[in-house]
């Protein structure tokens, strides 16, 4: 039984449609909306792209103070802020994916973090920093295990490695962790932080955990 009430639109109509668009205002029109979709398609592509470059910088980091004065603090004088090669691996570099999609979600996890610092202020102050440290970076290295430490392949691979080079310990341990599967975190969890205290405790369990 047909409804009388459906907004569905007949046949007749459809078909009256498809002849508006065979004319030539129609397809002017047509064409004209196809240009503006696609000009508007740009510029919001344009604009978001943009919008996710200008995020994915070590300055807007650091721009709160929560990152600035704790973890940015600590990276100073680091083997990744200062070296012989003058090669840097900025904020983004190690907690941003280089992928599309993997960045998107990134960046709308990181909306939480926005929340935190404008609403809640649940590290505020160096010790809330403190006493939330563990709890971050068991984020992280949660983060890192479960994607084979992709930030840090960005630029160090095992297959790119010459033992040859290196001194006798690290070529050993990157030797022993090739042949066994581990990835860069399970051993350079301080590379660029300060380590929490209980921190061997806490990796254990992210390890166990994946």
């Amino acid at each position: 039984m047909t409804d009388n009430n459906s907004q569905e639109p007949r046949p007749g109509a459809i078909r009256r449609l498809f002849k508006w668009f065979r004319t030539p205002i129609g397809a002017v029109s047509l064409g004209f909306a196809l240009v503006v979709s696609f000009v508007v398609g740009v510029v919001f592509w344009g604009g978001f792209h943009w919008a996710m470059e200008m995020t994915n910088t070590e300055k807007f980091c650091v721009s709160c103070h929560e990152m600035k004065d704790n973890v940015y603090a600590e990276y100073q004088g680091t083997v990744h802020q200062n070296n012989s090669s003058g090669v840097r691996a900025t904020c983004p570099d190690c907690h941003v994916p280089k992928e599309w999609g993997p960045k998107v979600i990134r960046k709308i996890q990181a909306s939480k973090e926005l929340y935190g610092h404008f609403i809640t202020g649940v590290i505020d102050t160096p010790e809330k920093f403190e006493d939330h440290r563990l709890y971050l970076a068991s984020r992280v290295w949660t983060a890192m295990k479960e994607t084979d430490s992709r930030e840090c392949r960005n630029c160090h691979k095992f297959d790119y490695m010459d033992f040859t080079q290196q001194e006798n310990r690290a070529a050993e341990n990157h030797q022993k962790a090739l042949d066994t599967g581990k990835t860069c975190i399970d051993c350079h969890q301080g590379i660029a932080h300060k380590l929490p205290e209980g921190y061997l405790d806490a990796y254990k369990k992210v390890s166990d955990d994946h």
